[in-house]
């Protein structure tokens, strides 16, 4: 990147600044109405209200940044009856729009999937569906490969 230009970055959360773990933190109380003011929040997380202000423009969860895009899964999957069907079933029941499926030919008893949805009408965030996927028998494993 050139001096000026800004993007995006993945980042696991462990390696954070408590400031911005705080900070995200306090953004969802107020997003689930658990705490009705900004100072409220900022003081149930033990949060400077100027660090809080720093931060929250730049800081959101995943799925937030997934919203409207079309993301990429790739999956590995147990070879048996209805597995696929049910990924299928799972992303159609939350609204999302599978875009392509692409499977392997299943060697050892495992097949890779990879499947292109869109999220702009998912009824639930982003990481609500990829736990549900993941919940499901013969999901081996479950990647988010990209997102445009």
């Amino acid at each position: 990147m050139k001096k000026g230009e800004s993007g995006f970055f993945l980042v696991r959360e462990e390696i954070l600044p408590e400031a911005i773990k705080k900070t995200i933190k306090v953004k969802e109380l107020l997003k689930r109405g658990e705490a009705r003011t900004i100072n409220e929040a900022v003081s149930r997380m033990d949060l400077s209200r100027s660090a809080y202000y720093k931060y929250k423009d730049y800081v959101f969860p995943f799925y937030e940044a997934s919203k409207n895009k079309i993301v990429t899964l790739t999956f590995l999957l147990d070879h048996k009856k209805g597995v696929l069907s049910d990924v299928l079933t799972t992303i159609a029941h939350d609204s999302g729009s599978v875009l392509t499926i692409n499977q392997g030919i299943p060697l050892q008893g495992v097949a890779n999937v990879t499947i292109s949805i869109e999220t702009i009408n998912l009824s639930v965030d982003l990481e609500a569906l990829l736990d549900k996927l993941r919940m499901i028998d013969g999901v081996k494993r479950l990647d988010v490969l990209g997102q445009v």
